[in-house]
């Protein structure tokens, strides 16, 4: 769905500078798979949008607990090309973060270790959580090599970061059917305490790097 509307969008665009050079590429790297479309707005300026994405699946490893993980990058990007010495650009915009990591708890040996208190398996029930981004919209900043809206087959690269502020951790114990209702809440005082442990050490993490190769074809 998000793809369509972007290709409605991109039409819409293309539409409207028609007369402009435009293009569109396809590329790969730390925001996923991707597509932009892109226009001339100037001899030196040009704008593009575009889309990301990419789920798989890896396992967090940045407290007592080791956490099956799935990540779903999801992203939007609305971007100004300033090109000031020939293909070498200066790039600022907007991206729409959607993206989340989805992720369970895995015991040790039928334990899990919970701010520092071990527990059976079994009394925790699930262990579960998620991550997500800071802000919905964040503002990116980089530097890259190639136009979108360049004539004929290119090479294009972005390297930049984007601000998406410290992402957000949730986390949650169901209790097994035969815990006491005591235990249960320091079970879940212990999860909280867990939580707190995790954010912090994802309040390191306030930008996002950015990588991406790709290849255009303009017209």
């Amino acid at each position: 769905m998000r793809i369509r509307k972007i290709l409605l969008l991109a039409a819409t665009f293309c539409a409207a500078c028609s007369a402009e050079a435009a293009g569109i590429g396809v590329r790969a790297g730390t925001m996923g798979v991707g597509v932009d479309f892109g226009w001339s707005l100037a001899p030196t300026l040009s704008a593009r949008i575009g889309y990301s994405g990419l789920s798989y699946k890896t396992t967090l490893e940045e407290t007592d607990v080791s956490y099956d993980t799935k990540l779903k990058l999801s992203n939007l990007n609305g971007f100004l090309d300033w090109s000031p010495l020939g293909p070498f650009r200066i790039t600022a915009g907007i991206i729409g973060n959607g993206s989340k990591a989805d992720m369970t708890g895995m015991p040790a040996g039928g334990t899990f270790t919970i701010n520092g208190v071990p527990y059976n398996a079994a009394d925790v029930g699930t262990l579960s959580g998620s991550v997500e981004p800071g802000s919905s919209a964040a503002p990116y900043l980089g530097i890259g090599y190639g136009n979108v809206a360049g004539a004929g087959v290119n090479f294009y690269f972005d390297l930049g970061v984007i601000f998406q502020g410290a992402p957000t951790a949730s986390l949650s114990a169901s209790c097994g059917p035969a815990v006491l209702p005591a235990q249960c809440t320091q079970i879940r005082n212990d999860v909280a305490a867990e939580q707190q442990r995790l954010q912090e050490t994802l309040d390191k993490y306030k930008v996002f790097p950015v990588l991406n190769i790709g290849v255009t074809i303009g017209f």
